[in-house]
């Protein structure tokens, strides 16, 4: 089960260059239900996300490269391409995905924090330099991102 809440970002924090990163790349043979895929620096997997917001299933399946690539061509819409930085949270166990796009979305900025528990995500009192919450409008879900 995978619960987070997303957020807008206008202004980047400090330092956020200092954190470990990562580049992904996604695309999608589906939006619904969602069927990704994706390459993050060295790795490919396969997803399957169950429809939601807050909340919603998720199961990943690992790839080789001469997979994910022969699946690639066969993806429906825009391949998206960002740097996710990985941010500790201050006073918590959590971790910010703090997605930087580029491509199509160059200027996006996009932070995600995923939860154990439901109480616990609608909890959340996010830092002062989040934005607007994007979680429960579906606006900022990638794969309607990918569909331009």
């Amino acid at each position: 089960m995978e619960i987070e809440r997303k957020y807008l970002i206008d202004t980047l924090p400090d330092n956020y260059q200092d954190y470990p990163s990562q580049q992904i790349e996604q695309a999608y043979l589906c939006t619904s239900p969602v069927v990704r895929i994706r390459r993050s620096d060295d790795d490919y997997y396969l997803t399957y996300k169950s429809g939601g917001l807050l909340m919603r299933e998720e199961a990943n399946l690992p790839l080789t490269k001469e997979a994910y690539s022969h699946l690639l061509s066969k993806a429906d819409g825009l391949i998206l391409t960002k740097k996710r930085y990985r941010i500790p949270l201050e006073g918590s166990d959590l971790t910010i995905d703090l997605d930087v796009f580029s491509g199509k979305y160059t200027g996006l900025i996009l932070a995600e924090v995923e939860f154990p528990t439901e109480e616990m995500a609608l909890s959340f009192t996010p830092p002062h330099w989040f934005g607007r919450e994007v979680t429960f409008s579906g606006e900022y879900q990638n794969s309607k991102l990918s569909q331009g």
